[in-house]
């Protein structure tokens, strides 16, 4: 909208201002809008009536825009009509650029640390306008000593009114298209892979996988780990030394990677702030058979952040026919009945029956299961509601509300708009696919979800996929394993905080460690796909705010608010202590300030508190100015003493050769490979099985991308069942003493100039090479270079700790 802005008294017209505010669009990443408080535009609830030029979008509210008003006044007061008509323009545009979409950068206000300008940037023929005609009010302006020091020299002056960034000086920022053509809009890439930040909010945690809240007025949120513990959050994210459930000696889990066995769920009754009781879903041994238990615990009479686990009553269990496909989510949905998620029962291709577990009615596995269990503290512990879609049928279990299911894993209920409550009650599901197509579906009643028929929108029984009776709902999205292989099903943002998200489904990829999101056309109802990516550059350069997480994305959550996080870890076994609560931020624009205001209730604690400390950073932007020297490159007859210091050998040890001896070691961008560039000084004769290590950035020639010669040709290893076993018989073909890490997706960059070779690798350590252990084929994969596997090889018996 194009605004114009009069001075008080028809003093004539100011600059104007074309700002676009789009809700739910997405444009290029290009510029950093920030406010002065460090943090985002918005849009102002109210209109304002001073600074009019940022009244769609910038860093004022009303009352900010009011008290700028008032300042204006006391400023002017001190002229004549005169002065009052030369300089009234040029002392309400400086005022008001508090209120710009880029106030931080106007001001010199970026790093909170730095103090803040008192008088705008200025481009310098602005500023030599300014001080020809109105250099009087520059005390007014300002009492900034060093200002008052150079005001009476123009030059001086304005040299020092001016940005080191010329880009955003007053006013030519406000015809910079590069700036203004896309304010307030989510941001995306040239791909449009939509560029979001994140907000550390716990860390330290062993396979996170749940997060929930009580929804009790406290905004206190509680976090499982996998092996059965349950920890309290305060709302200012200090954590309670004493957990609030343990039952780890009651579940069944192992530390191996993947396993997913394990404390699986859990959710709070809607009623919990009356009724203190919380449902919980988690793999059981009895006797010889693995089951799946869903219990209800109530919380402690005498302590509300500590479950009584006395309280446990059994609610329900199903035997598990295999350790795989548990399944795992537990939800209330509007209705007020409890959604149970169960898998198919584990193997692969649901095996069990002439149709699978997934297509028979009359099992608990592969379903969406719907049951009541209020009013249940005497009788019996549910009961079925009226309107479950197959009561009436003999052949089928009257908990089922839904069939067809593979493994779903995380599901979560729409809000619905703020505004409009469209959309309000659905329930979204991500459903683990089998060897080709991961889905995203929305539950409906009574329907059939087509596994194992189908995967995806693809057949996979092929038999029953052509059976006309099969009668089954599609997802609303799918994709193939070349973009990940564990789908992680997420949430509708419906949160206060980030106006533009408000309606996108985010949700993640486990194996892949992939953000996705999906928008849904409201005129056709088709989902539109958008890759999230963590910000560039300056993207997400506000305070506290990061742009990395770890790969594996293991769930998603909301809090009392709305507000949306995940859980990934860098290790995925409930021994690592890698994992990571993240909080999705919006960095092109944020809610007007009061807007989300809430109090929370206060908590009576009885346990010790751990503060929070962040550990994770930003990545990606370097020191101004400040050029890079250039590599110097390593002298040929000193490479076998820097093999030996690295390697931390004894003097007069003799190291091993890698295959190929470098002379030079530029620094390698991760993900490319520069061709041309060996600097060998001998190299031996190829022969199968060879590997070697490259796409260290440091060139350090004991980690790497692992790669292998076959048949006359080099090629990449895809890091499906990736272990330190298959690490260790890397490392000693190569002539170090052990593996220190099995490194996965692509950490040492992707090969894309080459093929993959080798993929589903699985060694039992005492091989002399990949070939002779167990994999799909010499050019035989399922997978992208982004899985490509690599290594860190040593001669010491420390393990790399990630």
């Amino acid at each position: 909208m194009r605004q114009c802005v009069r001075v008080p008294g028809g003093l004539g017209v100011l600059w104007v201002l074309t700002v676009c505010v789009l809700v739910l669009c997405v444009a290029p990443a290009a510029p950093h809008p920030q406010c002065l408080d460090f943090k985002p535009p918005f849009r102002p609830l109210r209109e304002l009536q001073f600074c009019v030029m940022y009244k769609e979008f910038g860093c004022c509210d009303y009352e900010k825009d009011q008290q700028l008003r008032a300042k204006y006044y006391r400023i002017m007061d001190n002229f004549d009509y005169y002065g009052y008509a030369n300089c009234a323009g040029f002392v309400l545009e400086m005022i008001c650029q508090e209120c710009s979409p880029f106030a931080a950068h106007l001001f010199d206000a970026e790093d909170p640390t730095t103090p803040i300008r008192t008088i705008p940037g200025l481009c310098p023929d602005y500023c030599s306008q300014f001080w020809n005609k109105c250099r009087s009010t520059i005390p007014l302006l300002s009492d900034d000593p060093h200002i008052a020091k150079v005001k009476e020299d123009q030059t001086r002056l304005c040299r020092y009114l001016e940005l080191d960034d010329a880009d955003y000086c007053y006013p030519h920022l406000l015809s910079d298209q590069k700036l203004t053509l896309n304010l307030g809009r989510v941001q995306s890439d040239v791909d449009g892979c939509l560029q979001l930040c994140l907000e550390e909010v716990a860390n330290g945690l062993r396979n996170p996988l749940a997060m929930v809240h009580a929804n009790d007025g406290t905004h206190r949120f509680f976090v499982a780990e996998q092996v059965g513990l349950v920890w309290t959050y305060l709302h200012d994210r200090s954590k309670l030394e004493k957990p609030f459930l343990n039952i780890t000696k009651a579940v069944l889990t192992s530390s191996w990677e993947g396993d997913e066995r394990g404390f699986l769920g859990l959710t709070f009754h809607p009623k919990h702030k009356y009724n203190r009781k919380l449902y919980v879903y988690y793999s059981v041994e009895v006797g010889f058979d693995e089951r799946i238990r869903i219990s209800e615990f109530h919380v402690s009479a005498h302590d509300m952040n500590v479950v009584d686990h006395a309280s446990e009553r059994v609610i329900l269990e199903i035997d598990e026919p295999a350790s795989n496909h548990n399944g795992g989510q537990l939800l209330f949905a509007d209705d007020g009945y409890l959604y149970v998620f169960t898998g198919d029962g584990g193997m692969a291709g649901d095996p069990f029956g002439k149709y699978g577990n997934a297509q028979n009615k009359s099992s608990l596995l592969g379903k969406v299961l719907r049951i009541d269990v209020d009013d249940n503290n005497r009788g019996p512990l549910y009961r079925i509601p009226p309107d479950n879609p197959f009561v009436h049928d003999r052949g089928a279990r009257p908990e089922v509300y839904a069939y067809g299911v593979r493994n779903m894993w995380r599901c979560s209920v729409d809000r619905g708009d703020p505004r409009t409550k469209e959309g309000k009650g659905r329930i979204f599901c991500g459903d683990v696919g089998q060897n080709k197509f991961e889905e995203i579906d929305i539950i409906e009643k009574g329907r059939n979800f087509g596994w194992r028929a189908k995967e995806g929108f693809s057949c996979y029984d092929k038999k029953l996929c052509a059976n006309s009776s099969l009668d089954d709902v599609l997802p609303i999205y799918a994709y193939p394993h070349k973009m990940g292989k564990s789908v992680t099903g997420g949430y509708v943002y419906r949160g206060c905080e980030y106006p533009n998200m408000n309606g996108m489904y985010i949700f993640g990829d486990f194996m892949s460690g992939r953000l996705m999101s999906l928008q849904e056309d409201r005129n056709t109802g088709k989902w539109k796909y958008n890759e999230v990516c963590m910000g560039k550059g300056m993207t997400c350069a506000f305070p506290g705010l990061i742009n990395n997480y770890h790969q594996y994305i293991i769930s998603f959550a909301e809090d009392e608010a709305g507000e949306l996080y995940f859980m990934s870890t860098g290790v995925p076994s409930n021994t690592s202590p890698s994992g990571v609560v993240y909080k999705v931020v919006d960095p092109s624009r944020r809610a007007p300030p009061r807007q989300c205001h809430y109090d929370p209730l206060p908590v009576r604690v009885k346990s010790n508190l751990i503060k929070f400390v962040p550990q994770e950073t930003l990545t990606g932007l370097e020191p101004p100015h400040k050029a890079k020297p250039e590599p110097e490159p390593t002298d040929s007859s000193d490479w076998l003493q820097e093999l030996i210091d690295r390697l931390g050998l004894p003097d007069g040890a003799t190291p091993p050769l890698p295959t190929t001896i470098t002379t030079t070691k530029p620094p390698r961008r991760k993900g490319r490979r520069r061709k041309g560039q060996t600097g060998t000084e001998s190299v031996p004769e190829l022969q199968n099985g060879m590997v070697r290590l490259v796409g260290d950035e440091k060139g350090q020639s004991d980690r790497g991308r692992v790669e292998i010669y076959v048949n006359g040709e080099w090629g990449t290893v895809c890091d499906d069942l990736w272990t330190i076993n298959n690490a260790e018989v890397v490392c000693r073909q190569l002539g170090f003493t052990r593996a220190l890490k099995a490194a996965k997706n692509s950490e040492f960059g992707e090969g894309k100039d080459l093929r993959i070779l080798l993929d589903d690798v699985q060694c039992d350590g005492t091989e002399s090479g990949l070939l002779d252990c167990q994999h799909a084929g010499v050019g035989t994969n399922n997978c992208a270079h982004y899985e490509d596997a690599g290594v860190i090889c040593g001669t010491s018996d420390h393990i790399i700790e990630v």
